[in-house]
């Protein structure tokens, strides 16, 4: 050893400090700085992780999976679905759909916070009684979609928002124009992954030109739901893929940053049950008391709506469709129930709109109506019916800073989403059916 080590057998004297030893010494104490000083940045950076942000304002992602049933999340291994879960908000027993349980009118309703009547989106086909117009799942004009859907609302706000697929976003309307950077004209052939880095794409861009609300649209389980009903084996397979896609995008949000900062909200817009050849009602068995011809009927499964012409009496094709029925001598007469559209029940809110044929016809659970018997044998699923079947629920979770932790919610009618969406960006919102004191209910406060 050397004659300055500690072991030295000369003595060692307070007052004598060799050069090498004060070296060592301020080496010592250089490194001991270094790391006090990296603990001390550390310790800064992890006290203030929970509170930095790097958006500059808040964020909404609304997802939904067409379809997708309440239950659904539990059909097979759901880990991004469930991570949502429990870092988030969920409706307890599922998210109500608004009548008819339909895609276009509850997606309408959903970024409307309006009943079909009022957003003018009554159905998935329907005519225009003046005109004669036929609205279809492909008409753009904005004659047929009233009301305020959030991305004109958050644009009226003079912020930016983008859609991935949402019935009505390619409406120009106001001051929305579906601008090309941020609007997808609907494709349902486009992966589902690619429509997830189209979206994911938006948070390189630089921050203050992030939007702050945007849509994001699956067409699945709906498609196999009608196919199979929604007990089978494809339906397990899609819901897989649907958590997969979600985990796709949580991922893509993580690598940049931002997935604690953004308000994710997954929905479905309505449940799914199955039907079968035997749960089937025809209307030419109703011709011992009323001829019903085919150009009256405007849609027949499982909401039945009819027009009859103007010089037929509605409430009187009413009394004779439901003595019928009411005979026993109609096949399952007793699962279809004819009304007045003023005289269905108040809590479907489905008759303040001219577009509403006069007379409806709702159906039992599972069971459709048909004009005549057709010999095929078929089963599969539907959806549609009255809003107060469980099987109709869908799904509702919240994730983001403003949705707490854990949380069990009632279930609510998916016309309260609109006010959520504006009290969370802070934006003016447009009148609409939900409660302006919904939000209070389930937000956490802005900080």
């Amino acid at each position: 050893m050397g004659e300055e080590s500690w072991s030295s057998s000369k003595p060692f004297l307070p007052h004598q400090r060799s050069s090498n030893s004060c070296s060592s010494w301020r080496f010592i104490l250089v490194i001991a700085s270094m790391f006090l000083g990296a603990a001390f940045l550390l310790a800064l950076y992890f006290s203030s992780s929970s509170s930095a942000t790097l958006l500059p304002h808040p964020v909404v992602i609304l997802v939904s999976s067409d379809g997708f049933r309440f239950g659904y999340q539990h059909k097979a291994p759901t880990p991004n679905i469930h991570r949502l879960i429990h870092g988030g908000t969920e409706a307890l027993t599922g998210l109500i759909p608004v009548f008819p349980t339909l895609t276009f009118p509850n997606h309408y309703s959903i970024v409307t916070g309006l009943y079909p009547p009022h957003h003018g989106i009554i159905n998935n086909f329907f005519y225009d009684p003046i005109t004669g117009d036929k609205f279809t799942m492909a008409s753009h004009h904005p004659k047929w979609w009233l009301g305020h859907p959030l991305w004109e609302t958050v644009a009226a706000n003079n912020l930016t928002a983008a859609t991935y697929f949402w019935p009505g976003s390619e409406v120009h309307k106001g001051p929305w124009a579906c601008p090309k950077a941020f609007c997808q004209p609907y494709n349902s052939s486009v992966p589902f992954q690619d429509r997830v880095d189209t979206v994911l794409s938006y948070f390189d861009l630089p921050t203050d030109q992030v939007p702050s609300f945007i849509t994001l649209y699956f067409e699945d389980p709906d498609h196999q739901g009608h196919l199979v009903g929604p007990d089978d084996s494809l339906i397990t397979d899609a819901v897989s893929r649907i958590d997969a896609i979600l985990g796709r995008l949580i991922l893509g949000l993580e690598q940049r940053g931002v997935f604690h900062e953004v308000h994710l909200i997954f929905v479905g817009d309505h449940g799914m049950v199955g039907t079968c050849d035997k749960k089937l009602i025809f209307l030419d068995d109703l011709a011992p008391w009323l001829d019903i011809p085919e150009d009256w009927v405007h849609y027949y499964t499982p909401i039945l709506a009819i027009r009859p012409p103007p010089s037929v009496d509605p409430a009187h094709v009413v009394a004779k469709m439901n003595q019928g029925l009411d005979s026993g001598k109609v096949e399952n007469g007793g699962k279809l129930r004819v009304f007045l559209k003023q005289d269905l029940p108040e809590r479907l809110h489905y008759s303040d709109s001219d577009r509403i044929p006069p007379i409806i016809g709702l159906v039992d659970e599972g069971y459709k109506v048909e004009p005549t018997r057709t010999g095929n044998n078929e089963c599969g699923g539907a959806h549609g019916y009255d809003n107060a079947f469980f099987s109709m629920r869908t799904i509702f979770i919240g994730h983001g800073p403003r949705f707490a932790k854990g949380r069990k919610i009632p279930s609510f009618e998916n016309v309260q989403i609109y006010n959520l969406v504006t009290s969370i960006l802070n934006i003016q919102a447009a009148p609409n059916n939900g409660s302006a004191s919904f939000p209070d209910s389930v937000l956490l406060p802005s900080s």
